[in-house]
């Protein structure tokens, strides 16, 4: 098969969906590798060494996308790459669909093959290619946060783990899942008062025995999320619900109760977001404020820490990307349940209920696209 490697244009992305090490995997297993120029530099991977490992430069998008059978990108296609996307041709990225109707619709319009990272599951309900940039954006939300809480930055001018005799901040996380977790860890590390919110008790007995003792559970409803951000310095919303928009857990109502200079971060806005009043950001210009209450909202945070990111997705990517490669999407996908839940849009058909509820749009099974 026919690879192809286009280097990422949304604001601030520098990771990159092969590192030099993949494109040798795949070029022992007899496939052909198009990496664009320049598209492992933010990453720390130079031209030569994607030469070395067996790749072909080019020096365009537009030639990567018309060459290639199979595009493996990081971050949804932009508007304009719509274009360049051909009818049949495999697109194995985030999509994130649920939360965005123009890049639905043009996907359907464009023919393709569209396989989302974020819905390939397996049987235990994880979400292997999602669980990588879910670590990494868990603790990044908790680096981030506390960068706001700084007053020079707009925020309480609070430290995040406090002194010998001066508390310490409090931490809200909304969700026991993988970001969660992970933002409890790095907040809980440096020294912060940490409590976790989720629905599923099993879940929150787990993280009790877990955690250390600064970290504390809670069962998530709206009177507990009321009461808890009246006291919060940092807000971390981590909620997912495969495929489909995030519920809003916070309500443009609750924001005056929250101190004034809080930080929230929304690291569900990939799927629309957990707060109401969230809105997608960029490193760019990743904060806004409403009712003094600081927003994070940054759509693609791990691309700010990219050489930890790329090896780390690629780590996931890789082995489903070889079967792919090597038995074509409709066998491999037939072969792997994995795989097939990884599916999205096919065709023009919308083979993922989670999209098509989004949207008021036909559902198709996605048996009757690989029969």
């Amino acid at each position: 098969m026919i690879i192809g490697v286009p280097k990422e244009i949304k604001n601030n992305e520098n990771r990159v969906a092969l590192t030099p090490a993949g494109v040798q995997e795949f070029v022992k297993r007899g496939h052909t590798v198009y990496v664009q120029s320049t598209a492992g530099l933010g990453s720390g991977f130079s031209d030569e060494e994607y030469v070395e490992a067996g790749a072909s430069m080019l020096p365009t998008i537009e030639e990567t996308y018309a060459i290639a059978e199979m595009i493996i990108k990081v971050k949804e296609p932009i508007e304009v790459e719509y274009p360049l996307i051909k009818k049949d041709q495999l697109l194995f990225t985030y999509f994130h669909f649920a939360s965005h109707e123009p890049l639905t619709h043009a996907m359907i319009n464009s023919g393709a093959v569209c396989l989302a990272y974020e819905t390939v599951e397996k049987t235990d309900r994880s979400l292997p290619l999602l669980v990588p940039m879910s670590e990494v954006a868990g603790r990044m939300s908790v680096q981030e946060g506390a960068k706001y809480l700084e007053k020079p930055m707009g925020g309480r001018g609070i430290l995040l783990g406090g002194v010998p005799g001066v508390k310490p901040a409090e931490v809200i996380v909304l969700g026991g899942g993988i970001v969660g977790t992970h933002a409890a860890k790095m907040a809980a590390g440096l020294g912060a008062h940490v409590t976790i919110m989720d629905i599923s008790l099993p879940r929150l007995r787990q993280l009790e025995d877990i955690m250390p003792a600064n970290v504390t559970t809670q069962y998530s409803n709206e009177y507990n999320i009321r009461k808890a951000i009246q006291t919060a310095d940092l807000v971390i919303g981590g909620v997912l619900i495969p495929g489909a928009k995030a519920p809003k857990l916070i309500t443009r109502d609750m924001l005056p109760s929250m101190k004034k200079g809080a930080v929230i971060v929304d690291v569900a806005i990939d799927q629309g977001g957990c707060f109401e009043t969230s809105h997608a950001t960029t490193h760019a210009e990743p904060i806004y404020v409403i009712d003094e209450v600081i927003h994070y909202c940054v759509a693609n945070m791990p691309g700010a820490v990219p050489y930890t990111s790329t090896l780390a997705l690629t780590n996931a990517t890789l082995p489903y990307a070889l079967q792919l490669a090597s038995k074509g999407w409709k066998q491999a996908c037939k072969d792997n349940k994995e795989l097939e839940l990884g599916l999205n849009v096919v065709n023009g058909k919308v083979v993922y209920e989670g999209v098509a509820e989004a949207f008021n749009l036909t559902y198709v099974p996605v048996s009757e696209v690989l029969n």
